[in-house]
């Protein structure tokens, strides 16, 4: 049975360890909420962009351009973003776990043959496919703590240059996508070729975009010559986009388990302390008794 001593210092052991995720659960709230805001302005000049390069799209021959046209999939590229610390819930293990199932459901073969590879964005992805042995072709660790516009354009382009060098046929990005401070969740997107939708869309912050037929643009100088320079602007900002939607949903997902962690933390502490004056109750009647025998004791002799 464990002694008062031992029951005090779990109990400050407890306390100091609910103080440290009480601090952290506020620190993600507060960069929750910048990540918010800029996730919540990135979203309508994203959807606008795919919008005017979708109805462009239909205004040119796309086998001209070799970042829309479609070709046999021979090799394909999956990005993975996670996070680059843990301490967030199932927020690494679900995006994980998703990219796993695709490459297994949709590419097992070209899998066994060594033909899909990995970008990892984000330590903890990057850690267990490592381990595992999957060919990664590009890692980027460490970008969350000063995420910067810069950051996605990197990504971008090294990722158009091996698109362009036939290295994969196809790029498809797997993120946590950000519904709010409490939810999150799991995306899978067609990176590479651009891809143009019809139907329902799979994710809820960029919609499937229809052609209008009610009207029609004019495009200066023409619509090649804007197209040719819209499409890495539209890459960019798209791999912006889905930083965006990763980070802010880190956040609200570390925010959510460090709150958790302190109610459990003082769930523990109430149930210490019970036990402490349990104890401190049963120490407090063992010397009464003995007190009270040894008085009689003392009487009777």
């Amino acid at each position: 049975m464990a002694t008062l001593r031992d029951i005090r210092r779990r109990i400050s052991g407890v306390k100091s360890t609910q103080k440290i995720t009480k601090a952290m659960k506020m620190v993600a709230a507060a960069k929750l909420r910048r990540a918010q805001e800029a996730i919540v302005q990135a979203r309508p000049y994203a959807r606008k962009m795919a919008e005017m390069l979708h109805h462009l799209s239909t205004k040119v021959d796309v086998s001209r351009y070799p970042l829309i046209a479609e070709r046999g999939v021979q090799s394909v590229a999956i990005v993975v973003v996670t996070a680059d610390r843990g301490m967030c819930g199932a927020f690494n293990a679900n995006v994980i776990r998703a990219a796993n199932h695709h490459i297994n459901n949709n590419y097992k073969q070209l899998s066994a043959a060594g033909k899909v590879k990995l970008i990892c964005v984000g330590k903890k992805g990057y850690e267990y496919f490592n381990k595992r042995k999957y060919e990664i072709a590009l890692k980027h660790v460490g970008i969350f703590n000063s995420l910067a516009f810069a950051d996605a354009k990197a990504i971008a382009r090294e990722i158009i240059e091996g698109h362009s060098k036939n290295e994969f046929d196809r790029v498809e990005v797997v993120y946590n996508e950000f519904k709010n401070a409490v939810q999150q969740r799991v995306a899978i997107e067609q990176f590479l070729p651009v891809a143009r939708p019809q139907g329902e869309s799979a994710s809820a912050s960029m919609p499937v975009v229809r052609p209008s037929t009610g009207f029609d643009y004019i495009y200066e100088p023409s619509s090649d010559e804007i197209i040719s320079a819209l499409v890495p602007r539209h890459l960019n900002f798209q791999m912006w986009r889905v930083l965006l939607e990763s980070n802010a949903a880190e956040q609200g997902a570390r925010m959510l388990a460090m709150e958790n962690a302190s109610t459990n933390a003082k769930e523990i502490i109430s149930a210490l302390t019970l036990s402490y004056n349990k104890a401190r109750q049963a120490s407090i009647t063992k010397e009464l008794l003995e007190i009270v025998s040894g008085a009689e004791a003392l009487q009777n002799g």
